[in-house]
């Protein structure tokens, strides 16, 4: 899908963060699609910005592995890597857990509840299999950990890899096979609540670690994994 035309997404008062955001949610939720070439004119037109925040920002992302640059020649999205995605999943699994030993010996009731009606919109968007919705929601219910924990360090780490994650999830699958997922967190909140961070926080790697069945299954013809015959499967562990 080629670059959006509508003009000034992003004010010009705004930083270069916002474009960063703006292109990389793009990339993440498929409207820039894997292979598609980007133009910085273009990028430029879309956001409302200068130059300097559309490259800053493409330079970033291709840091994080989502645009593939040759430098006189082409800026391009990255084609799915699905061993990448899986080198994700085994990172935020073990951030996520030490953001709930972290944040555990601090949290509120206003962010358990925070958590709990973030579940509650996660098990609502499954119902009605609006996967944008699911993960938004899935997101938000660990961010509250993920903020108590107070770690920018982790942070950091997860700004950058959680991307590469919902990328694949959201390109490669048209719903979510997560309703257990509900009852997971539902665990991970009633264990928080009892001021269990050992349980917690295996719960919560186990969790992350749900989605490593659908990141090991090989691609389909008309999977979008195929867009590039250079894109790794997976061929098992190790």
């Amino acid at each position: 899908m080629p670059v959006p035309r509508g003009r000034g997404l992003v004010s010009r008062s705004l930083l270069r963060e916002d474009a960063y955001r703006a292109i990389r949610d793009a990339i993440v939720d498929g409207t820039l699609a894997p292979g598609e070439r980007l133009n910085d004119t273009d990028l430029v037109e879309w956001l409302g910005v200068s130059r300097t925040p559309v490259r800053e920002a493409l330079a970033r992302l291709e840091q994080a592995g989502l645009v593939q640059t040759k430098p006189g020649r082409y800026t391009m999205v990255s084609p799915l890597d699905v061993r990448a995605a899986r080198n994700a999943r085994s990172v935020t699994a073990v951030m996520h857990e030490l953001a709930v030993r972290e944040a555990l010996p601090n949290l509120s009731g206003a962010e358990l509840d925070a958590m709990r009606e973030a579940n509650t919109r996660f098990a609502d968007a499954l119902r009605r299999d609006d996967v944008d919705a699911a993960i938004a929601a899935d997101d938000d219910f660990h961010g509250v950990l993920v903020t108590a924990c107070a770690n920018g360090a982790l942070q950091d780490v997860l700004e950058r890899y959680t991307p590469v994650l919902r990328r694949l999830e959201r390109l490669r699958f048209a719903s979510l096979s997560g309703r257990e997922s509900v009852a997971q967190h539902d665990r991970i909140i009633q264990l928080c609540a009892a001021g269990d961070a050992a349980g917690a926080a295996a719960a919560t790697r186990a969790n992350w670690e749900t989605l490593a069945p659908l990141l090991e299954t090989p691609p389909t013809d008309d999977d979008p994994a195929r867009l590039d015959p250079t894109v790794a499967t997976p061929a098992g562990d190790g």
